[in-house]
């Protein structure tokens, strides 16, 4: 019987995702972690927690469940109190790294729009205690996780895999959380990141305007660093956005259209279109992991030179290696 393509794809596409994200993940964290890209050091805690959640959805959802549980069946991670832990880390990674993309997103309209609050707000400590409130929260909320999952089956006593509990999916409690972990994922980030942009636009486009004319009256035609400055931090703050909405943009459609958010529930008929589009949204959700690395690196003439530095040592480091170990 012939496969369905979509599986072909998966076969793919996750382990090339997993080997781009995985290193550039972990190049983006070491670049950050130097301090040398000329970001404030508020900016650089929230470009670090994004990199640091992604690699953890490139790790946890990308190598482990998409390409270890799915090419190995039978090892130790079917087995289904790990199977559920595996789901339950999936979710809340998964939230976390959302909420930092909302979090970075508040940062910089403070940062360009409240400039009165800018002082007060722009130190370490304000975003180190935003991100750990976010990362606590997150472990709490999807705890119901480990209810909505039971073992597929029983094999010498031994419980394997998970499937989803029809139990907790019919009750009234279990829909309860289906709505709210919705909202949580998708809904309400959507609804801010685009509140957040709108305001900075609209705040950017008045300022600009009235700066102009203050420059056009006092005759004053030279170059501005301020805005320059400025438009730099509104370009990677939409950039990350703008690539945050499309790559979600298949789920959040998914979501209005079948409101499934179980990614159990269509695996009998993999030929089944809505699979397909669950299957599609989660590919592209995942890539989302691995996109800010491009950005920072197209956008950021300093983050790219570091990145280039230190990928240039790592691969004289490995070609050093080869050779003394070719010529022993």
């Amino acid at each position: 019987m012939e496969r369905p393509v979509i599986l072909l794809i998966k076969e793919i596409y996750y382990p090339v995702l997993a080997t781009i994200g995985f290193p550039a993940n972990m190049m983006t964290i070491v670049v950050l972690v130097r301090g040398n890209c000329g970001l404030s050091k508020c900016i650089s805690v929230y470009m670090l927690a994004m990199a640091t959640a992604d690699l953890l959805v490139i790790i946890n959802n990308v190598i482990v469940y998409s390409i270890l549980m799915y090419h190995f069946p039978l090892s130790f991670l079917s087995h289904t109190h790990i199977c559920k832990f595996i789901f339950y880390m999936g979710c809340v990674i998964l939230n976390i790294s959302v909420w930092f993309t909302v979090a970075f997103t508040f940062d910089r309209f403070a940062i360009i729009c409240c400039p009165k609050f800018k002082t007060k707000y722009c130190t370490v400590r304000i975003p180190v205690t935003i991100i750990t409130v976010i990362f606590v929260f997150m472990w709490i909320k999807d705890f119901p996780i480990f209810f909505a999952y039971e073992h597929e089956h029983i094999i010498k006593n031994v419980e394997w895999n998970c499937q989803s509990s029809v139990t907790f999916f019919s009750s009234i409690a279990g829909l309860a959380y289906i709505w709210f972990y919705s909202i949580c994922l998708v809904w309400l980030p959507f609804i801010l990141i685009g509140l957040f942009n709108a305001l900075t636009i609209r705040h950017i486009l008045v300022t600009s305007k009235a700066r102009r004319g203050l420059r056009a009256h006092t005759f004053d035609n030279h170059y501005d660093p301020e805005m320059k400055n400025r438009m730099k931090s509104i370009v990677l703050l939409f950039a990350i956005s703008g690539s945050f909405i499309m790559l979600w943009l298949t789920t959040v459609v998914n979501l209005v259209t079948t409101k499934v958010t179980n990614p159990n529930y269509y695996r009998g008929d993999l030929g089944n279109p809505t699979y397909i589009i669950v299957e599609t949204g989660a590919m592209l959700r995942y890539l989302s992991s691995c996109s800010n690395t491009c950005i920072y690196a197209v956008i950021q003439r300093k983050f790219r030179e570091e990145f280039l530095g230190i990928l240039k040592l790592t691969c004289a480091f490995i070609v050093k290696n080869l050779k003394v170990k070719r010529d022993d």
